[in-house]
């Protein structure tokens, strides 16, 4: 079971996404395994569409840590 630490959430408002690398992203075809900073550069949240930097973990360094998110333009 995957530790706090290596779970993250999406930080953009009304989502709330929780990557969890126990069950990957079957919706952006990442393996069950793959840890968050092993996702592509590419990857997007499947709820939001927000990109890698909306996320922070859990627990741990960088948890509480307040950044600006990009979500993509259409």
């Amino acid at each position: 079971m995957a530790a706090p630490e290596e779970m993250y959430q999406c930080q953009t408002v009304n989502c709330g996404y929780i990557y969890n690398p126990d069950k990957g992203d079957r919706k952006g075809k990442i393996p069950a395994g793959t840890k968050f900073e092993d996702l592509p550069d590419e990857w997007r949240c499947p709820v939001c569409g927000g990109t890698k930097k909306c996320f922070r973990p859990l627990a741990g360094p960088g948890s509480n840590v307040q950044a600006h998110c990009e979500k993509p333009t259409r």
